[in-house]
């Protein structure tokens, strides 16, 4: 899988640029055929962190050349990603704080804005060294045991609190508090305002029966986190989530006493868009786009063929690229 990760990706990035690259792993289906013709199966949650980890150790030692890095993983190499950007960027003659910012965010957006039961374990943060980024991270429900996967893409990324994501990706949808969903503009105003009040002011409005109750919410942390945001007024959402301790729990104590206060419902709309568990076939979610499914295979396909790697390696790549390509 590593080298052919590395000749796949090196191949692209000649013949179509490196923020091709970035494109097509941010592209859910593209990125699950990736896996499948590295060898991966196609319904498992651990083809996310297969790829993202043979893609690193592929690319290792050619980020100068090829212009690609690779930074994070899964689990504790996660948490490395800050200061792989830094060391890369070191090399670049580049600021780093944008690329870490935009690591940092995405994260926190996944984990405590988008609040869907799925907790973060993997984060990997491909960069080019013009600046430009997508990233592929993934959590796991404890209570279902099945994983979601996050996709974003700079060029796409208007506003890292408002609908920022290229795909979310998962076999089943759920109740969602998705701050970050367009409808709940409102939500993210009022609860940045309602950051900058007292603590006092706060606390005492916060409804006694909803979707927040008391066992949710630690009062004295709370407390102590909103005498934080009152001290350091977030000037917006954005601002509010990026200040260190603001997690979930705030989030969503904030989110929905702002609509006691302001009268500005919460949206619980689900996120995730594509759902692998039935390839698309029925058209669950949506029927599959034929177009960009051909053109998935047609670039595979050149790919393999100039691929630097074993014969034997090929042949096999070929074979699941002609299962995928009759499914």
């Amino acid at each position: 899988m590593v080298p052919l990760s590395r000749e796949i990706v090196t191949f692209i990035a000649g013949e179509f640029g490196r923020e091709e690259v970035l494109k097509r792993l941010s592209d859910p289906f593209w990125f699950q055929a990736f896996g499948c013709v590295l060898g991966f199966d196609w319904h498992s949650s651990g083809l996310t962190t297969t790829v993202c980890g043979a893609l690193k150790e592929g690319l290792r030692g050619t980020e100068r050349e090829l212009g690609i890095y690779v930074a994070g993983g899964k689990g504790a190499t996660s948490r490395k990603t800050p200061s792989e950007i830094t060391a890369a960027c070191e090399h670049l003659g580049r600021d780093p704080e944008p690329l870490v910012y935009a690591s940092r965010i995405s994260a926190k957006v996944d984990n405590s804005a988008v609040q869907d039961g799925y907790q973060l374990y993997h984060h990997s943060f491909v960069f080019t060294g013009e600046g430009k980024w997508c990233i592929v991270q993934q959590g796991m429900s404890d209570e279902t045991s099945m994983a979601r996967r996050y996709h974003w893409l700079s060029d796409n990324v208007q506003s890292y609190v408002n609908e920022p994501h290229a795909a979310v990706c998962c076999d089943s949808t759920t109740e969602t508090l998705n701050l970050v969903a367009a409808e709940n503009a409102p939500v993210r105003d009022a609860s940045a305002v309602l950051a900058r009040e007292k603590p006092e002011a706060v606390l005492l409005e916060m409804p006694r029966h909803h979707a927040v109750t008391a066992a949710d919410v630690d009062s004295k942390y709370l407390r102590k986190i909103l005498l934080r945001t009152y001290e350091n007024p977030p000037a917006d959402f954005e601002a509010l989530l990026a200040t260190p301790g603001v997690g979930a729990k705030t989030l969503r104590a904030l989110a929905l006493t702002s609509e006691l206060v302001y009268g500005t419902q919460a949206s619980f709309r689900d996120p995730a868009r594509y759902s692998f568990a039935h390839g698309g076939k029925d058209g669950t979610p949506f029927p599959v786009d034929r177009a960009t499914y051909d053109k998935t295979i047609e670039v595979m396909h050149k790919a393999l063929n100039k691929a630097n790697v074993a014969r034997t390696e090929k042949v096999h790549a070929f074979r699941r690229l002609a299962k995928f390509a009759d499914a």
